[in-house]
């Protein structure tokens, strides 16, 4: 066992060092990786540029190994999570290969050493932390946009009756926001610029975000202009339709709440004062119960 832990330690350190020879080699990258290397770094950390380096040579690998539909699926995904820390696919594959293979090798010297439930944490942890990361950037993105969503459809309302055309009052309103929102209208903005058409452009902007706020956005859009509506009148009408949904999402949520805070009330904290109580009784009460019971 001994020999078998020596072994693995020594494999450990030749990783180690192997990554530091990659990370200063001056290695020809692949050029979809050079080019998101160069793109991200402005936006990634320092220790998230170094393990994209570290992984860079694996992360075609990774690619054909994960194939084209699940590529697509990864890429739909960072899309969605606005591209967090400057990640494209390229760099999730870099960062998937060091994360696996740190997670699996921590995971079988734990194994080696008896502690299986820490080498199943580290396991699980190395093949679905990038995962997990992209999974909470989508949840706080699409919060992010749902609540900017109605007020800034009520600044493009004010604007577009100022006299303004949807196409300029949206550039004019999208300017004066931050955050995901903003970010994903220039990306409309600058696609309906290069020739594509409205209709399409604003499909994919459906297809980018995850959210029934924007899915409702673009489809009373896209009904007003094919009815005729007035487009100030959507525009006020999809501002309050999301509030109401906004507030009825609320009360579901706060329904649901009034369960959980029970069960854990009940679970918990009730059988936790009632042994306070019969504690404080015992050492108050001064009784030697050894004596009574005792004889």
């Amino acid at each position: 066992m001994e020999l078998l832990l020596a072994a693995v330690a020594a494999l450990a350190v030749y990783g180690v060092f192997h990554g530091l020879r990659m990370y200063r080699a001056d290695a020809k990258l692949p050029g979809d990786l050079a080019v998101a290397l160069e793109v991200g770094a402005s936006r990634t950390s320092a220790t998230g540029s170094a393990i994209d380096r570290l992984g860079m040579r694996y992360a075609p690998s990774v690619l054909r190994m994960m194939g084209p539909k699940r590529v697509d699926k990864v890429r739909r995904k960072l899309d969605m999570a606005g591209n967090p820390g400057g990640m494209t696919v390229d760099r999730y594959a870099a960062r998937r290969a060091v994360y696996s293979g740190l997670g699996s090798l921590t995971a079988l010297t734990m194994f080696m050493s008896g502690q299986v439930v820490l080498a199943v944490i580290f396991l699980v942890y190395g093949f679905l932390w990038t995962d997990a990361l992209i999974r909470v950037a989508i949840g706080r993105r699409k919060e992010d946009i749902e609540r900017t969503l109605p007020d800034f459809l009520d600044v493009l309302a004010v604007v577009v009756s100022a006299g303004l055309g949807f196409r300029q009052a949206l550039e004019r309103v999208s300017e004066k926001y931050q955050g995901p929102w903003s970010d994903e209208l220039r990306i409309t903005l600058r696609q309906m610029d290069m020739g594509v058409s409205r209709r399409d452009a604003f499909d994919q902007l459906r297809r980018r975000n995850d959210s029934e706020q924007v899915s409702m956005f673009v489809s009373a859009l896209q009904q007003g202009e094919e009815l005729g509506a007035p487009i100030v009148d959507t525009l006020i009408q999809i501002a309050n339709d999301m509030r109401r949904t906004d507030a009825q999402n609320a009360r579901r949520k706060a329904a649901k709440a009034v369960p959980k805070a029970t069960l854990i009330v009940t679970s918990f904290m009730l059988p936790g004062t009632m042994i306070l109580i019969t504690v404080g009784f015992y050492y108050a009460s001064g009784v030697d119960f050894n004596s009574v019971f005792g004889g």
